[in-house]
């Protein structure tokens, strides 16, 4: 195999497994097979594990303690945003559709990502500041009909969840060692997890005992959609240019609808497809602008 061929077969995975994990989450939600505070916990849990020992088999092959710099290269701010991100996402989509949840967390992650671009203090040109206005006329438009209804919970929900994951992306940018950090804040996460599953338990009216299936849908959520996957896309990300890896990541709302379409019975509607365009339109005019401007503009 080339080595064209295989990076090219290594982002289709990667992307596939960032996609998957929306349709499972919603599988598991929609169906009743689990609540959302249980399948965020088995995910990260089995993410870290699945981690943890692609570090320790990383250190074997190379004779070296990798959980040792695995751990110094992580911190707890980016696993308070992991965590964040992880339970936000699976609040949201109990009442989300599988596209329209990947497409505001997607959206709100390239969003983010270039509002900290701005405030590190990078100028925008007016072709980058059309399209932040085409995309947040997006999400307006997407969240206008439902204003009353209980998806704009999911919709604030995956937002927040958006955000955090794109303030995980942005501190992750300093790590020399994306592997290593990304294994260290998942299993920092644990001990946040039990402390909110604590207080979750006592604020539960009633505890959904979780069905094995759903077990099995987070568990392939976080131990290979999530710990695989984002081993994966880090293999990858040293190949790419940053506007071709943002590009890349607008296929996933794409690729997460119609896995909704063809796993979980949903439609595609008129509404989705107008936002769906707007957003990603309007994000990709942003990168296709900052790709053509001057570095020293």
């Amino acid at each position: 195999m080339t080595s064209l061929l295989r990076l090219c077969v290594f982002v289709i995975l990667a992307l596939l497994a960032f996609a998957a994990n929306s349709v499972l989450c919603r599988l598991a939600l929609n169906d009743g097979l689990i609540d959302p505070a249980q399948f965020t916990t088995w995910r990260l849990l089995s993410g870290a594990a699945t981690l943890v020992l692609l570090c320790v088999f990383q250190g074997l092959k190379h004779q070296r303690n990798d959980l040792k710099i695995a751990w110094l290269e992580g911190s707890w701010l980016s696993a308070f945003a992991l965590f964040i991100y992880a339970l936000g996402f699976s609040y949201a989509y109990v009442t989300l559709s599988t596209g329209m949840g990947a497409l505001i967390l997607f959206g709100a992650v390239q969003l983010t990502l270039i509002l900290f671009a701005v405030w590190a203090g990078q100028k925008l040109v007016w072709l980058e500041w059309l399209g932040l206005a085409i995309a947040f006329a997006g999400f307006v438009y997407l969240v206008l009909p439902t204003l009353s209804s209980p998806s704009l919970l999911g919709f604030v929900l995956m937002t927040l969840a958006g955000v955090a994951w794109g303030l995980y992306t942005w501190r992750g940018k300093i790590s020399a060692k994306p592997l290593f950090a990304t294994t260290s804040n998942f299993v920092r996460t644990i001990p946040i997890l039990l402390i909110a599953l604590v207080i979750l338990h006592l604020n539960a009216e009633q505890s959904q005992s979780a069905q094995l299936e759903g077990v099995i849908l987070a568990v392939t959520s976080g131990a290979i959609m999530s710990g695989l996957g984002y081993a994966i896309w880090y293999a990858v990300l040293p190949y790419l240019s940053a506007s071709m890896a943002a590009v890349l990541q607008l296929l996933v709302p794409i690729i997460a609808t119609i896995g909704g379409v063809v796993f979980a019975n949903e439609s595609i509607t008129l509404h989705l497809v107008i936002a769906t365009l707007s957003v990603l339109g309007g994000v990709l005019l942003v990168i296709i602008a900052r790709k053509r401007t001057p570095k020293n503009a």
